[in-house]
């Protein structure tokens, strides 16, 4: 988890860009799990697969090549991704006995001898840093052999691949900015899996940020596992910033300069950011959002917990107190801001006083969204080697039950703060349940629904009165 924005376990949906370049004779079809960072990295290989002869389909059947990029945060996903290499495997078997199957992502480091050599489920195996040695693997499978590369990188950032925008509504697209982590929270294969931090030259995101916006895009999210411990300083890991140069130093540019750069520079396109981490977000950050219309009044800050003494358990550099000192400033600084969480319920030796305290916490925030899970056990992180899986299955389902429950009372709250009022809304497409509304969201990230009129298209920016409201969506009429 460690700090990432989890969309889903359920299967993502595969790839929807079929144009591709007219001399491709291949055909790749890529599905994604977990994170926003896995799907932007899905849309990095699909780039550099479209340069070396393969264009995305739609169309499992058909495929020459098939990957599925994969999150390794709770075992759940693991046996999710297991049951797709199954079907994957069931169809070349049956159709298309030419096809190759991969893997990629966090899983592919962890169990790369269990698939290939064990299991013999999948052709080639690729983790987060070797997506550009994609090509070469595929010479090898075609050769007949296993492929293979997890190798960790100090500066691969995939900074000069123009990412393929798979399943794009043509509006909103990611843009990674970091890659990796140094936080090692006990309970995350994150750092394992992707490596220290290090971050991506502003020009070169800046660049991205102007090809999207030439092709009409209106939303960009600027991706990064800690998108706060963003720092350019020439190259390099984070971590060795203390021997940069004088020089080096005086023209650093950190997250807050970033973010500040980009709203100045494209003043109509809008700006989200995930994720944070609390011991990295700075007031210069919370001050820069609220100078600019088109940054979001949304954060995602992941808590995990509520009570100091788990926190430490985890490993997080925080105490209950300073997560409540930078929540009372975010409101302070920007009163409308929304904020949604992480929370782990059940973790090593969480105690009922520790639980009571992680709901009391919630009572306090009122978040706005969350994200939450039971804990689960992860191979090769620190909890899994020096902690105690100890609290029961059946306490952690309880415990999660109250956190989801109460996250529900909040989110209604949340919701009605907003009904009687007039929202901006950047309108994404129809709405899943009828084709004669708009879905969009505003800037605190709420989902609004309201009735087409006739004169608006996907990717307007439209006023909407909000009349009513669920714990999840926002219900009105365009102004």
């Amino acid at each position: 988890m460690n700090n990432e924005h989890i969309i889903d376990e359920k299967k993502q949906g595969q790839s929807l860009h079929t144009e591709g370049k007219k001399s491709n004779t291949k055909k790749l079809f890529i599905e994604s799990y977990g994170c926003q960072m896995n799907l932007n990295d899905s849309e990095i290989v699909a780039a550099i697969m479209e340069e070396n002869g393969y264009n995305t389909t739609n169309l499992l059947e058909e495929a020459d090549l098939v990957l599925v990029n994969t999150c390794a945060i709770r075992e759940k996903a693991e046996q999710t991704v297991r049951k797709r290499l199954e079907k994957y495997n069931a169809i070349k078997k049956r159709i298309n006995p030419t096809m190759k199957v991969g893997v990629l992502g966090c899983m592919a480091e962890r169990l790369k001898e269990k698939f290939l050599e064990e299991e013999k489920i999948v052709d080639l195996v690729v983790g987060p840093d070797a997506y550009r040695d994609l090509p070469n693997l595929m010479t090898e499978v075609e050769a007949g052999r296993d492929a293979i590369n997890v190798l960790l990188s100090r500066d691969e950032t995939y900074a000069d691949v123009s990412p393929v925008r798979l399943n794009s509504n043509g509006v909103s697209a990611f843009v990674s900015i970091t890659r990796g982590c140094d936080n090692m929270c006990t309970f995350c294969v994150v750092p394992f899996t992707r490596g220290r931090e290090r971050s991506r030259n502003p020009e070169s995101i800046v660049s991205e940020i102007q090809e999207l916006w030439d092709k009409g895009y209106k939303e960009v999210t600027l991706l990064g596992q800690n998108v706060d411990s963003y720092l350019w300083y020439g190259g390099g890991l984070k971590k060795d910033y203390k021997n940069a140069t004088e020089a080096q130093k005086q023209n650093a540019v950190d997250f807050a300069m970033l973010l500040d750069k980009v709203a100045q520079q494209f003043p109509i396109m809008r700006f989200r950011f995930s994720t944070s981490n609390p011991q990295d977000m700075h007031l210069d950050v919370l001050h820069v959002m609220a100078k600019y219309k088109n940054i979001c009044k949304y954060i995602h800050l992941p808590v995990q917990a509520g009570s100091t003494s788990m926190l430490k358990r985890m490993n997080r550099q925080h105490t209950r107190e300073e997560y409540i000192a930078l929540i009372d400033n975010i409101r302070k600084i920007i009163p409308e801001c929304a904020i949604s969480h992480d929370i782990i319920a059940g973790f090593c030796g969480e105690t009922e006083e520790e639980h009571k305290e992680t709901l009391s916490l919630m009572e306090y925030v009122k978040y706005d969204f969350g994200f939450m899970f039971a804990y689960s056990n992860r191979p090769g992180t620190p909890a899994a080697k020096r902690m105690e899986d100890d609290v029961p299955m059946d306490i952690k389902k309880r415990r999660l039950t109250e956190i989801i429950n109460l996250q529900q009372v909040h989110g209604l709250y949340r919701m009605e703060q907003f009904v009687g009022k007039t929202v901006e809304v950047l309108i994404e497409g129809d709405s899943k349940k009828s084709a004669k509304h708009w879905k969009g969201r505003n800037s605190q990230n709420a989902v609004v629904i309201f009735e087409k009129t006739g004169n608006e298209a996907i990717g307007d920016f439209v006023d909407v009165k909000i009349d009513t409201c669920t714990s999840a969506t926002l219900i009105g009429n365009r102004v």
